[in-house]
């Protein structure tokens, strides 16, 4: 089954187009805001935040995080206004093909497909390497085999299913940080209902460190930033599935500011419930500093608690980042720029073949991290790293083109469904914070290898694009 529509590259700014008339429209607020937060709450925030606060200090951390919110804001604001002005698929794609240029375009969509088929094949080795905890005598690829069939299951059924599926993935994980804030909170307030011994910090006792508010200096809390800005990735998949989602107009500026608020509150509540609990110089060194805040305050089986929600959080993201890649790979065929079996959907409208393609990549990844582990797979995660702050970069660019054609035009802003404030302050500043990630990346030995892959990688993508589509393209328009 093809869809009806096609979507050109030279639509004027000024009139929206009508929405893909294929993949059907069977999400909701609750969805896209689950979806999101299920793409950003992962390994980054359960796992590593623990580093974050060794390297920036409990304060440090505090400050790298609401730093890192308030740019999720920004570009979260340029997002909605695109989302409900081109409401197809793959969005991100489409946002920079129209507003900027169909090579750009091309080239963010293949970053952003490589950067999530690379993360579920990652995830899927995560999730097998934790369950060995309860199954020690389970190979770790077969797990892998178990959750990619899992995941490709729920995608492959329908969107409403796939939406369903990761609104229930992400209330596990939900639950367990609004857990660790309330008790943890409650805790450091002195209120302690759950028991547990030892002595336990009061209020912001462990903020003041040896080494001052800021124990590593400041340049501490400027490296966090750069790992916040990838630990905040996930919240513009709001964007992929605005295609598929009832009443663009109303549904995505409302998920847009419940996912930003909820954000705000659990990424920066949970790190300062943590930073408080644990002293900086010992979170993270050898568990989760989940299971040490929940050890803390008294929670029975806490270790295996949060061993089965990090479980649930990597497959959360899997399954958001397989919906992702699928819908970007539909996007590109649907412009031409793909092969044309990639458009083909199924009679509940999935595009399997898309789908299929990607879960090969995840598993080509997977495969990748156990034979060649210090090539191509740092190659794949370098790339993945860079095209989240490229994407955003993209998205903001493509705001600012937007807008500014939509006025030229003779377009009153006063009707739009939904405007970004503050134009054109807020894509340009939040471009600036994205590029001056990137430049602090350069000065960061361990982030390096992103830059040294990334740029090449997306040189090729414009030389391919100019190679292959380049004279399409310039007659097209």
């Amino acid at each position: 089954m093809e869809p009806t529509t096609d979507v050109k590259l030279d639509a004027q700014p000024a009139r929206p187009p009508a929405a893909d008339s294929g993949l059907r429209r069977s999400m909701g607020p609750r969805h896209l805001v689950m979806i999101a937060m299920g793409g950003v709450i992962g390994s980054g925030l359960f796992l590593s935040s623990g580093y974050t606060i060794s390297q920036a200090g409990p304060l440090g951390a505090v400050i790298a995080y609401l730093i890192g919110a308030f740019v999720v804001y920004l570009v979260m604001a340029c997002l909605g206004e695109l989302a409900i002005a081109y409401p197809v698929s793959g969005a991100f794609h489409i946002y920079a093909a129209r507003s900027i240029g169909p090579a750009t375009g091309f080239a963010t969509a293949w970053l952003y497909w490589l950067c999530w088929a690379v993360a579920i094949g990652s995830e899927f080795t995560a999730s097998g390497l934790l369950m060995q905890r309860w199954f020690p005598d389970v190979e770790v690829w077969v797990w892998c085999l178990v959750f990619a069939a899992v995941l490709f299951g729920f995608n492959a059924v329908s969107s409403k299913f796939f939406g369903e599926s990761e609104f229930w993935f992400a209330i596990v994980k939900v639950a367990a940080i609004i857990g660790l804030i309330v008790l943890g909170g409650a805790a450091l307030f002195g209120f302690r209902p759950l028991g547990g011994g030892g002595e336990h910090p009061f209020l912001f006792e462990n903020f003041a460190t040896e080494g001052g508010l800021f124990p590593n200096g400041f340049t501490g809390v400027l490296v966090t930033v750069l790992a916040v800005f990838y630990a905040f990735s996930g919240s513009e998949l709001i964007g992929v599935a605005a295609g598929e989602t009832k009443d663009p107009a109303t549904s995505i500026p409302k998920a847009l500011r419940t996912t930003v608020i909820r954000l705000l509150i659990f990424f920066v509540g949970a790190i300062a419930v943590i930073a408080a609990t644990i002293p900086y110089n010992e979170v993270g060194l050898d568990e989760s500093p989940f299971v040490t805040v929940f050890s803390a305050i008294g929670l029975p089986f806490a270790a295996d608690i949060m061993n089965f929600v990090i479980i649930t959080a990597l497959l959360s993201a899997g399954n958001s980042g397989l919906f992702s890649c699928a819908r970007m790979l539909y996007s590109l065929a649907d412009e031409g720029h793909a092969p044309r079996a990639f458009k083909r959907l199924t009679r509940r409208g999935i595009p399997l073949i898309a789908l299929s393609v990607s879960m090969v990549g995840g598993v080509a990844s997977l495969i990748s991290s156990v034979v060649a582990p210090e090539t191509v797979y740092l190659v794949l995660v370098s790339v993945a790293g860079f095209a989240v702050v490229g994407v955003w970069m993209s998205i903001t660019a493509s705001h600012f083109f937007h807008r500014r054609a939509f006025v030229r035009s003779g377009g009153d802003i006063s009707t739009l469904a939904y405007k970004a404030p503050l134009f054109p302050l807020v894509p340009i500043l939040a471009f600036s914070l994205c590029v001056i990630s990137l430049i602090g990346i350069a000065l960061d030995p361990t982030q390096a290898a992103a830059l040294y892959f990334g740029i090449p990688f997306v040189a090729a993508c414009y030389a391919w694009f100019h190679f292959r589509y380049g004279r399409r393209a310039v007659s097209a328009g």
